[in-house]
């Protein structure tokens, strides 16, 4: 039986379940939430949907780089940053559109932010290997 070093096997795992979450909330906004919404919310309950699937992805991608790439900072950065732009990103962008939350049009930038850094950071691991 082979082993996994506990960075990859922690974001392969926040990776598969972000997936599974994204498609379980695309349903549920493609069934229940298309009469409940206008155009314009439902557009940006679709929009977390998409970019939570995208860095799902980017988290999967995350921990395969991580099964060769070991105790690597920038790497394991890259994955919480994008776990956390999930969390911020695509979390306020369902809030707002489901509960009309207007307020949290300030948090999603943050989100935006930490996508970008998470990106950049990957693009650090890969930069630093020999």
């Amino acid at each position: 039986m082979s082993e996994i070093n506990i960075t990859a096997k922690l974001f392969l795992l926040l990776g598969a379940f972000n997936a599974a979450l994204a498609v379980m909330l695309g349903a549920f906004g493609a069934h229940s939430l298309k009469t409940r919404l206008n155009v314009s919310m439902l557009k940006t309950y679709e929009t977390g949907v998409e970019y939570h699937l995208y860095h799902s992805l980017g988290l999967i991608v995350v921990g395969i780089i991580a099964m060769n790439l070991t105790n690597n900072f920038w790497l394991r950065s890259s994955g919480w940053y994008m776990f956390s732009g999930i969390i911020f990103f695509c979390g306020s962008l369902y809030l707002l559109s489901i509960f009309n939350l207007r307020w949290l049009g300030m948090v999603t930038p943050i989100g935006g932010l930490l996508f970008i850094i998470s990106w950049a950071s990957l693009f650090m691991a890969i930069l630093k290997i020999k």
